[in-house]
């Protein structure tokens, strides 16, 4: 069973950074393809970055985000610096064996609980 918790969040102003946790119980975690979604309120689950053969990132965080892992911790993280109004959302991680279509959630089979983001101007 693959369980992905997930810490950091809360509230931030506009200007400053965050860093988001993601602990997965994963036999085999540096195999996973890894991701970070957010979904804003009446939108969509979109894409904030991935981690597979390569890094992915969403246009609209470019430049300020940062997705790693680390293996030792069997952790995931996000950093976003130079924090918008509009990166407010709840932030998930995701993960699964082998991802083909990195921004499509459906691609995914394990998910974290979702943290709430909102940054204050």
């Amino acid at each position: 069973q693959v369980r992905l918790v997930q810490s950091g969040g809360g509230f931030v102003p506009a200007g400053g950074s965050l860093k988001l946790s993601c602990s997965v119980s994963a036999r085999s975690f540096p195999t996973y393809d890894l991701a970070w979604f957010r979904q804003a309120l009446g939108k969509e689950r979109e894409l904030v970055a991935a981690l597979y053969w390569k890094t992915d990132y969403a246009d609209s965080v470019k430049g300020r985000a940062t997705i790693s892992r680390d293996i030792t911790k069997s952790t995931l993280y996000l950093e976003i610096n130079s924090l918008k109004q509009e990166d407010t959302a709840v932030y998930y991680c995701a993960a699964t064996m082998r991802v083909a279509r990195p921004g499509d959630p459906t691609e995914y089979s394990y998910w974290g609980q979702g943290t709430q983001v909102t940054v204050s101007t």
